[in-house]
């Protein structure tokens, strides 16, 4: 193993980290917009309960024709307003589930590079270790064959 491969892995593991950190961040920030857009869903399905609770009754005191076709046709518009909001809302969560798989990939990018790094810190260890008691063997030898 090069004795320059450890420090080369380290700047690999910090790339990884950087590209984990952007991934989590693209991660948080479709959360926040799949959150806006159910708020906003909600909101539009609150209003039109509202708007059919008020078109009520007022349509009891004082209802016509007129009144109801402009009813229908705000209401349609209401609907279709929340159709679209729903499907806004299921393609910001589809790009946040790929935003998430992303970051585990990255996640687990840099965990196999931490593992790596740690095999290879105990693989200079090992060899350090090995050479340090084959040094110690090799003086208690020499000094073995000087003794009388």
């Amino acid at each position: 193993m090069p004795v320059n491969a450890i420090p080369l892995l380290r700047i690999l593991l910090q790339r990884a980290e950087a590209e984990r950190d952007g991934a989590l961040g693209a991660m948080r920030q479709a959360e926040a917009l799949v959150q806006h857009a159910l708020a906003q869903a909600r909101q539009l399905l609150d209003y039109r309960g509202e708007y059919d609770q008020r078109w009520l009754a007022r349509f009891q005191d004082t209802g016509t024709t007129e009144l109801l076709h402009c009813h229908r046709g705000f209401g349609e518009r209401l609907d279709h307003a929340i159709a679209v909001q729903d499907n806004n809302a299921s393609q910001l969560d589809r790009r946040m589930q790929r935003a998430r798989e992303v970051l585990l990939a990255r996640e687990q990018r840099v965990a196999a590079l931490r593992k790596l790094i740690a095999r290879r810190e105990a693989e200079v260890r090992k060899l350090a270790d090995r050479r340090d008691q084959r040094d110690t063997d090799e003086a208690a030898q020499r000094r073995a064959a000087l003794s009388p």
